[in-house]
């Protein structure tokens, strides 16, 4: 597991959470990322920001969404997203946490926030993601779309379809029978 810049002290009282490369390491194995990216509601988007800056965190530029590009003391970046998503207060509220114990989005959430991006590396993220989910985390996922991006649902439906075949496929080095 790679080493990110610990943000709870940093933050703490401020409802944020993990979300981009660094997120999925809750949901599927770790991925290589060059930067760390978070979720606030934009009621706290200041305040989190200025939090940051006192801790040594400078701001590089404005993001082309709401937001902020940062660099930590240690040459890290950190995107800080400005979320107002109709879903966020429930995301924030209920984080599950990675392998470090850093609070993330939850899969469904992360699943609609990458889904919307629309890069490739995101939908490979989220084929990923539900490939190795369980029947009851697909559910919960199904749901969650459903109500708040339900014109997402069939590429959904495709993604899990992918993500389950690619976990059929045998490690490179494994005999085909």
């Amino acid at each position: 597991m790679n080493p990110w810049p610990d943000l709870r002290p940093i933050l703490k009282g401020i409802p944020w959470a993990l979300i981009g490369g660094i997120a999925t390491r809750a949901y599927m194995a770790e991925r290589v990322t060059k930067d760390m990216d978070i979720i606030v509601h934009e009621r706290y988007g200041e305040t989190a920001v200025k939090k940051l800056q006192e801790a040594g965190y400078r701001i590089v530029s404005a993001l082309a969404i709401p937001g902020y590009l940062m660099v930590a003391p240690d040459g890290t970046e950190l995107d800080v997203i400005i979320g107002r998503y109709r879903w966020l207060n429930d995301a924030l509220e209920h984080p599950k946490q990675d392998p470090a114990g850093y609070p993330v989005v939850a899969m469904p959430y992360l699943v609609i926030l990458k889904m919307a991006a629309q890069r490739p590396q995101d939908w490979a993220d989220v084929s990923r993601m539900v490939g190795w989910a369980s029947d009851a985390d697909l559910d919960e996922v199904r749901a969650v779309v459903k109500k708040y991006a339900p014109e997402d649902l069939e590429d959904l439906e495709a993604l899990i379809y992918i993500g389950k075949k690619e976990q059929e496929i045998p490690p490179p080095g494994d005999a085909i029978e």
